[in-house]
């Protein structure tokens, strides 16, 4: 894409135009003030050989000849003549060729009375600062003189040599000498801005392309400077960028992946429904078959009615256990059921559904053994915790074999805790440990048939615990098989 606005040319064209304004501005305040401040700075020089003149007459060190010395070269560095004259007239000290030119004209400034224009006067009136014409050399000169504090007369004199012309010519100088430089600095900041813009050019590029999906190139010049910096930051954001355009195309293959998978899920649910019927299918034949048999008195004998009504209400209990265990996770995986989070104590939970289970485990014959009677604390859904730990248990219960061992185990490790039940017993076929947490997947099917297993536990186990962002498992060991979960412990 082509750049209708250069910005080496515009930075060039900026640069030089206040460079440019800067020595205009500097040439005119020199053309109207460098006069008045050569004769500001005269003065100066003027009245600071006034003021040393008086530090040597306060330490009577004026006539010596150290004195003399420091001010002869006071004096030809800035171009002055003086002279000291004493009560009688004589020459003290002086800076000039010519002493009686000076004595002269001390005396006519003095004692003349002539008429001269008086520029300043000090309050004590020791001193008068005027600008004369010399008629002798018609040279214009600013003059000091009066009296010093031990009373000897004085001259201070500097010539002013034309300040006006010194001043144009030093104008018209600077005005050269300033274009001069203005043109040679535009030509070096026009080189410069190259070099400083052609990062710019590169980062236009990328972004041209990066515009057009292409993250192919990237930023490669160093430094330490914003520009390079942004340059950094353009290739973060090319990779972001990218990265971001990879996982949009994942996205949209998955997306694919999954309406090629819609035939596949129709037929999950078409097995889900075969399953909920098969399962259904035993004990509603089995209600059906007793409750035509006591109604037809196949058997008057109140025994066997007992028995037949035992099993029609065993049959129909299971049926409604397996529904409400179905609806429970059917709330569960559609996200239904809200997890509140408590903290209690996780030992105290197990404890007393154990105590509660008395019965049960008597019945199976069974040794519960408990690692720890310190108190745990957890956070988790208390219900929730309890329905999985129930799982566990029920199913411990229900597959124990050798030992007929159950031994429940909380250890903390860090922020978690982690519970599991082992049961002595055979361990689960490695063919079925990854399955066991699917609905309905009876690894043993004749067990799970005797003690009315319905296949569902371990689904609702695995619903909960996702339920809860908790992770969640099995571990076969040689003598039995260890269900295990974890909840957080802060």
């Amino acid at each position: 894409m082509k750049v209708k606005h250069s910005l080496r040319k515009q930075f060039t064209i900026i640069f030089s135009v206040l460079l440019l304004a800067t020595i205009i501005l500097c040439w005119g305040l020199s053309s109207t003030l460098l006069e008045d401040y050569y004769l500001l700075e005269k003065k100066k020089v003027i009245m600071d050989t006034y003021k040393k003149m008086n530090i040597a007459v306060e330490k009577n060190t004026i006539a010596t000849q150290d004195f003399k010395m420091k001010m002869q070269r006071h004096c030809g560095k800035n171009n002055i003549a003086m002279i000291v004259l004493d009560s009688y007239g004589r020459p003290i000290i002086s800076c000039n060729f010519d002493v009686e030119l000076l004595r002269r004209q001390l005396e006519d400034q003095w004692f003349g009375g002539n008429d001269i224009e008086v520029e300043e006067t000090a309050k004590d009136d020791s001193y008068f600062i005027s600008y004369n014409t010399d008629k002798r050399s018609n040279m214009d000169f600013i003059e000091m003189w009066g009296i010093l504090d031990n009373g000897n007369l004085f001259l201070i004199r500097s010539p002013l040599e034309s300040v006006a012309e010194s001043a144009r010519i030093a104008n018209l100088f600077l005005l050269y000498i300033g274009l001069a430089v203005a043109f040679l600095s535009a030509i070096i900041v026009w080189i410069i801005s190259r070099k400083m813009t052609r990062p710019i050019y590169k980062l236009t590029n990328i972004s041209a392309k990066m515009a057009n999906l292409d993250f192919s190139e990237k930023y490669e010049e160093k430094g330490n400077n914003e520009v390079a910096l942004l340059g950094q930051h353009f290739n973060v954001m090319s990779d972001a960028l990218e990265q971001a355009i990879s996982d949009l195309k994942t996205a949209n293959n998955e997306l694919r992946r999954d309406i090629a998978r819609k035939e596949e899920i129709d037929e999950m649910r078409k097995e889900f429904l075969s399953n909920v019927s098969h399962e259904l299918k035993t004990p509603i034949a089995l209600i059906q078959g007793y409750a035509e048999g006591l109604k037809e008195g196949i058997n008057d004998d109140d025994f066997d009615k007992d028995f037949y009504c035992d099993v029609i209400v065993d049959e129909a209990q299971k049926m409604n256990q397996m529904v409400q265990k179905l609806l429970n996770l059917n709330q569960l995986e559609f996200g239904q059921d809200v997890v509140t989070l408590e903290h209690f104590d996780i030992i105290s939970l197990i404890r007393n559904y154990v105590q509660s289970a008395e019965i049960l485990i008597q019945q199976h014959e069974a040794k519960v053994h408990i690692n720890s009677d310190a108190q745990v604390l957890v956070w988790a859904d208390e219900y929730k915790v309890e329905e999985v730990f129930n799982n566990y248990f029920m199913n411990a219960l229900n597959h124990l074999d050798g030992e007929r061992l159950i031994d429940i185990k909380v250890i903390k490790n860090d922020s978690k805790v982690r519970i599991s039940v082992f049961n002595s017993g055979n361990p689960i076929p490695e063919e079925s440990v990854d399955r066991v947490w699917e609905k309905f997947y009876k690894a043993d099917k004749a067990r799970t048939r005797a003690y009315g297993g319905s296949g569902v536990g371990l689904s609702i186990v695995k619903a909960i615990m996702e339920s809860m962002n908790q992770k969640y498992g099995l571990i076969n060991y040689e003598n039995g098989v260890e269900f295990w979960f974890e909840l957080d412990a802060q």
